[in-house]
């Protein structure tokens, strides 16, 4: 399964999972592993999940000892482009262009690529709302206002019935003003008849930090008739790294995906990249790091 991002913080076209062959795999660069562990997507779906996933991109494909990781049988079963799907170019935030113009170019752009690669789950609309509810501001919302959305999701279920569309945005894993924003866009989208399937969690969280109402606020999203998926999982420290600290993230990765397993409609669990070489938190978060599931050194380099 494969999910893609359409256009940056108006639709991130990108597709969410592959399906990967069946059969066990061992890593002993996978913390606890054993000769006989099997993939971490077998696993999830021996839990009831449709997948377990990772983000990758073009630049890391040529690491062997990465992609040897990220190829293993059923170690993966949903891969998300992390940025290479992205897509807001000048010509379009520089434009000037009127409302008609802007609907057409919005269109055009996921109508081709959800057409183009038909059978995925689309990130569609990425993060539109600001942390107090309110959203963003940016060349879509400016032009269109909130029309933007629907235009977009309806132009990608037009392009493939088949494919599920989702908004995708951070810092709405617990309860708070910016999950309740997004559970009244759900009702406004659902009560105007635009497809909406799902709602992605990023859940780029902080050690010791994940929300205490993150199977709580999943419910809630459930109950208004979309599934939720966690879609950027990572768990970020202040380096150093201690025993103490490693412990307490091991403990929240086990959280997070017991809230995943304790609610039926959150499908799967995405990592944002599995290994600490490619993690984008060191250089967004200074001082910061040691995110991912893999270390740096023992994992990849």
């Amino acid at each position: 399964m494969m999910q893609f991002s359409l256009l940056a913080s108006l639709v991130a076209l990108v597709p969410l999972a592959v399906a990967i062959p069946a059969s066990p795999v061992a890593d002993a660069n996978l913390p606890g592993s054993t000769a006989n562990v099997a993939g971490l997507h077998a696993v999830a779906r021996a839990a009831g999940k449709l997948y377990l996933g990772t983000a990758t991109d073009n630049n890391e494909l040529t690491n062997t000892a990465y992609t040897a990781i990220l190829e293993a049988p059923n170690m993966f079963g949903q891969i998300t482009a992390e940025n290479s799907m992205k897509w807001l170019p000048s010509w379009v935030t520089s434009g000037n262009f009127n409302a008609a113009q802007l609907t057409s170019i919005i269109q055009n752009h996921c109508g081709t690529l959800v057409g183009r690669y038909k059978g995925r789950v689309w990130d569609v609309v990425n993060e539109p709302l600001n942390d107090d509810g309110s959203f963003r501001s940016d060349v879509f919302f400016n032009t269109l206002g909130e029309n933007y959305i629907p235009i977009a999701l309806r132009t990608a279920k037009a392009a493939d019935p088949n494919a599920k569309v989702y908004i995708n945005d951070f810092n709405i894993e617990g309860t708070g003003a910016k999950a309740t924003a997004m559970k009244n866009l759900v009702r406004t989208l659902k009560s105007q008849g635009v497809p909406i399937d799902g709602i992605g969690l990023q859940s780029h969280f902080i050690v010791g930090q994940v929300p205490t109402t993150l199977v709580q606020n999943m419910q809630e999203f459930v109950a208004l008739g979309v599934e939720v998926a966690i879609t950027e999982l990572d768990i970020r420290m202040t380096l150093p790294e201690t025993a103490a600290l490693l412990e307490q993230q091991k403990n929240d990765y086990q959280t997070v995906i017991s809230a995943c397993q304790a609610v039926p409609g959150c499908v799967g669990i995405t990592l944002w990249d599995f290994t600490d070489e490619f993690s984008f938190i060191p250089s967004t978060f200074p001082g910061m790091g040691a995110a991912c599931p893999w270390d740096q050194v023992r994992g990849i380099s």
